[in-house]
């Protein structure tokens, strides 16, 4: 085999090195050549039907917000299961195995009955945002206002008229502080364009 030398198309942009081995030149493929302002910079960049939003909808993200509800609810009711747990199992006086049982059935007895909760309010949630979403052609604030607020007063319906009308006022205020946060960055805009400050 002949050596490379300084006219081979795979080696001409390299120096001569010496790594006390003697000279080489390393091997460079002409595939691995490339522009990297081919490469996007900033963000992937997604394939979409034409005409379609370039932003998922209810229903796409409703798989993630039951999930993560069920999760959430398992976590926290996990944590308040084994806080409960402890303090039953040290006023009890148990210990060993007996204490190790108890602790378990706490956790999971409590952590399996909070992410039921999270998880029944997030389908009716879902449930509600994608029917909303469907009738009125429109993905905006006002479907978060009125999701969350007949899913507070569908979860409470069978506790009375009361409890029912507070669980949709749980609802209605945690779906506009929601959307006033998520458009914090609209408000501003508004408020700089107020004339009432100038």
């Amino acid at each position: 085999m002949s050596a490379l030398n300084d006219n081979d198309i795979y080696s001409q942009n390299y120096s001569t090195t010496d790594a006390g081995l003697g000279s080489y030149k390393p091997f460079s493929s002409p595939y691995l050549n490339f522009d990297p302002s081919y490469l996007p910079q900033t963000q992937p960049e997604f394939i979409f039907l034409d005409g379609a939003s370039k932003q998922r909808g209810r229903f796409e993200l409703a798989f993630g917000q039951i999930g993560g509800s069920c999760m959430i609810g398992a976590s926290v009711g996990g944590a308040t299961g084994f806080y409960n747990g402890l303090k039953a199992t040290t006023l009890a006086g148990q210990t060993g195995k007996l204490r190790r049982t108890q602790l378990l059935n706490h956790v999971m007895k409590k952590g399996s009955a909070t992410a039921n909760t999270c998880g029944s309010i997030a389908v009716i949630y879902s449930a509600f945002g994608v029917f909303l979403q469907w009738v009125r052609g429109a993905d905006d604030d006002l479907n978060t206002v009125v999701a969350a607020t007949a899913t507070g007063c569908l979860y409470k319906s069978t506790a009375g008229l009361r409890k029912c009308g507070m669980g949709g006022a749980i609802g209605l205020g945690v779906s506009v502080l929601y959307s006033l946060w998520n458009s914090r960055d609209k408000l501003s805009h508004i408020l700089q364009l107020n004339p009432a400050r100038r």
